[in-house]
């Protein structure tokens, strides 16, 4: 199994978000969709495996949770998609090395937030309201994490948010530092199951889960946008920042040899 040394993940991110500034919209709005469809289908099955288990089994059953939502983020990466969380490390490595401007980037999460939540109401309204997966027996525990979500102050959850992003971009690194897929299926598994079973807040898994508890009629829009707010901006930190700013400053001799910014 081969492994890529920390300077060349850092030159692969970096093209990676150039790659993504040069793909079409149509490629990119459906890209986009289906990586919001592929985190809350992750969530999806975490909820319905949840459901079953006893309470009585205690920290056991967050862990049994986390194990098998990071099925999300590997049909993201290995598959295809384009999830704002990831693009939060990308596009601003590629902003910082010169490659493409801050219109390029605030135009790529803007296109891409949108879609991935386009693919998060899907999932919710299609699998968990009209086909009942949310519902029903499973409605209590819907509810119950919706709230968690939302009973932190904006303060706490901007730095649950943080810490979240920290662990989802590292996946998203560790999967570049090898071409072999048990290894990206690894490198992405264990960080994931990391931040669903501390109970960090990731924005397209939110999407999802509030949106479903919406459809239920338990919570309103305005639940979802009081909480989209402070997760976005800690998600931004901790992508574009703990990870992005903290490895491009550390590699950028390696990786940002050029300064062309692409043409607008």
């Amino acid at each position: 199994m081969a492994f890529h040394k920390p300077e060349q993940i850092a030159a692969l991110v970096i093209e990676s978000g150039v790659q993504k500034v040069r793909q079409p919209l149509s490629a990119m709005l459906i890209l986009g969709f289906l990586g919001g469809a592929f985190i809350s289908l992750g969530f999806l099955l975490n909820i319905r495996v949840l459901g079953n288990v006893p309470e009585q089994w205690g920290s056991l059953v967050n862990f049994i949770g986390g194990a098998v939502f990071p099925i999300g983020l590997m049909l993201v990466v290995l598959a295809g998609g384009e999830l704002i969380t990831g693009n939060m490390m990308s596009m601003s490595m590629a902003l910082y090395a010169r490659k493409i401007s801050l219109k390029h980037v605030l135009n790529n999460w803007a296109w891409i937030t949108l879609t991935n939540f386009a693919g998060a109401l899907f999932v919710a309204y299609c699998f968990g309201h009209l086909g009942g997966l949310t519902e029903g027996a499973y409605l209590n525990k819907t509810i119950a994490i919706a709230q968690d979500k939302l009973h932190e102050t904006f303060g706490r959850t901007l730095i649950l948010a943080i810490g979240c992003n920290w662990l989802v971009c590292l996946a998203i690194w560790l999967a570049y530092g090898t071409n072999d897929l048990i290894g990206k299926i690894v490198g992405i598994w264990i960080p994931i199951m990391a931040f669903v079973v501390i109970g960090f807040q990731q924005v397209v898994a939110n999407m999802f889960v509030i949106s479903a508890v919406i459809f239920a009629g338990h919570l309103t829009w305005m639940d979802l946008a009081k909480n989209f707010v402070p997760v976005f901006i800690g998600n931004v930190i901790g992508g574009a920042g703990f990870v992005g700013f903290a490895y491009f400053s550390c590699y950028q001799k390696q990786s940002a040899t050029e300064k062309d910014v692409l043409k607008k």
